[in-house]
Formats: C-alpha cells, structure tokens, sequence
C-alpha cells in the first residue's frame, strides 16, 4: 500500500518513515524543507535498508498539491505532519500559524475528497483541551477555547476533518492528541534538530548541556504544582510512531467505529520541567545551567494523559521511560555533534 507522510523528514515524521518501511508499505515522502534537511532522507535509508520516494513540496502549494495527487492515484493513505508546531512562536505570527496549519490541511483534504478510498491520520495535539479541569486528561474532556493560536488551529484542524468525514463518506480519519514527544531513534541517526533556537524543553536541555546554548530558561516557578513548574507528559518519539502506524492500519483494515475518532498518545504521567532536568543530569551525568524566569505565553499549567481508550482500541501503550527517552535524546545530540565525554 502506498502513503504519503507530508513532512515526512521532519522530527516526528521521519521516526514515522522507519515504522512505515520496516512494515513494508510503500512511502511517499512530502517536505519543504523548511525544518528539517535532505540528509534526514539517506539517514532513514540507513536504519530501513531501503529509501523512501520524496517530493520536495510546500502543501500550502495548491497546484503542486494538486499535480502531485494527479501523479500518485494510487495513494491509500496519508499521514499529515506538515504544520507549525511551536506555541510561544504562534503567539508572536499568528498569521503564520493559520496559514499553515490551516490552509495546508484544505488543499490536502481537497484532493483526498476525490480519491475513491480516502484514509488520513492527523497530527493533533493535546494543546486542544487547554487547562484541563481534570487530569489526566480523556477524549471525552470538553473543548474549550485555546490558550495558543497554535492550539486553536488544531482544534480548527479537527473541526474541518470532522465536517468533511460526515459528508464524506469515503472519507475516514483519525486525529492523534498527543503530548510532548522526546527521544530518538536508537540508532542516533533520526532526532529532534530544530533549526535556530529550540522552542521546546529537550533541544534545548541537549543544546545546552553540549555547550550551544549558555543557559536553559526555565518559564515560570510559580505554578500551583509540586515545584512550580509546569507539568507535562513526555513521550518517546518511538512510541509515538509506532501509534501512528497502529491508527493508520486500524483505518486501512478495519471498520472504524466512526469515519472521524480521536485518540491520546501519551504516557500517562506528568513530569515537572524541573524534574525532566534532574532526570536529565542523572541520565547524562552533566550539570545544566538553567535559570527561573518569566512565564510563556500561551502555556498550560499540566497537562497529561488518559490513555485508556488507546489501549483498549488500538491496542497500544507507550512502552519506554522518561529515563530512556532523555537517554536516547543526548546520544542524539552526541552524534549530531560528533562529541564524547
């Protein structure tokens, strides 16, 4: 079977490439490379043995979308990675956010409307339930208004796949909220490399560790939490891969229960930042420079996950420990940098 994974060189999606190929469907990768390089390509070719096709493509290119569907008719389903990702970022260029998150997903929905068996997996993001007033956090919890626009898109995105699935019928998906991915792929060839400076915590904690970045901000002591800091559940990129795939054949090779569902990929557990630093030091063996400041805009107080439904749907539950997941994120960093200590 043929898939597209759109931004399929990018952190998650390429962790998503491996798991795809090594049970051998046929991947067809879409990237602009705007966050990621075209060595992520021979990278993923060294772990699977084999390369995936790839089309240098912006989807918010809507002609080029379309060119691309009328070349890949066969396409049985898509995975759809292709978006902006940073809070903090969405709230500074808003317009940006929209523009990507948003239009990208309508041209990409347009050409799958025409296909005869449309199947996509959506990269959503537990940033749609905001402060939740319960935790850990179930697909049933309501949605409330976004704290990001980046968040808001997300919830759009959902809103836009829901509305298109119930009046078309051929048309089935599955948006996977998940929660903050970590980690590598063992080998240390596929990671997190965000291009300029880190917008999430385990780049930067790498980064600066290594000794690119001389201080870690830590945003925000006074949370109502165990120390001050905010809370958040931390996966293993591996385990989220795999729950892509999982979901994508769940659409591929069963009747889905509903032409749209919704999932939580987490692990389950909440971790402070600074208890993530301390695992950190533990797991690395380096001191971090870290230094308390201000809160940032758009970001929750905690937020993790109830994973139930996962589990007894899909048949899936996060495997690794945070421990192993900043293990594999500095042997990342490592490799990237060609260093030993």
């Amino acid at each position: 079977m043929k898939i597209v994974v759109t931004g399929g060189l990018g952190y998650i999606g390429s962790h998503v490439v491996v798991e795809l190929l090594a049970r051998d469907y046929e991947v067809v990768v879409i990237d602009n490379l705007s966050n990621a390089t075209i060595h992520v390509l021979y990278n993923i070719e060294k772990i699977a043995g084999k390369k995936p096709a790839f089309e240098e493509l912006d989807v918010r290119d809507k002609a080029g979308l379309a060119s691309f569907f009328k070349l890949h008719d066969d396409i049985n389903g898509v995975i759809h990675f292709a978006a902006s990702k940073a809070v903090g970022e969405s709230v500074q260029n808003p317009l940006l956010y929209y523009e990507n998150n948003i239009n990208a997903l309508v041209y990409l929905l347009q050409q799958l409307e025409k296909l005869p068996m449309a199947r996509l997996i959506f990269s959503s993001s537990c940033t749609v339930y905001g402060q939740a007033a319960v935790l850990p956090v179930t697909e049933e919890a309501p949605i409330i208004p976004a704290e990001s626009p980046y968040g808001n898109t997300k919830q759009i995105g959902e809103e836009i796949i829901y509305d298109v699935c119930k009046v078309r019928p051929h048309v089935k998906a599955i948006a996977l909220r998940y929660f903050n991915p970590i980690g590598a792929h063992e080998t240390a060839l596929i990671g997190e490399l965000p291009l300029g400076t880190p917008q999430n915590l385990v780049p930067y904690i790498t980064q600066t560790a290594i000794g690119l970045r001389d201080q870690l901000a830590v945003y925000g002591d006074d949370y109502p939490t165990v120390d001050g800091t905010a809370i958040r559940d931390y996966i293993h990129v591996v385990d989220l891969a795999a729950a892509h795939v999982i979901a994508l054949e769940r659409l591929l090779h069963t009747d889905a229960a509903a032409n749209f569902e919704t999932f939580n990929i987490g692990t389950g557990t909440g971790s402070s930042v600074l208890e993530v630093i301390k695992t950190f030091e533990k797991v690395s063996g380096k001191p971090l420079n870290y230094k308390i400041v201000g809160r940032r805009e758009g970001d929750v107080t905690a937020a993790f996950a109830n994973t139930d439904k996962a589990a007894s749907v899909l048949g899936w539950r996060a495997k690794y420990s945070l421990e192993e997941a900043l293990t594999s994120s500095w042997k990342w960093e490592l490799a990237v940098r060609k260093v030993t200590f």
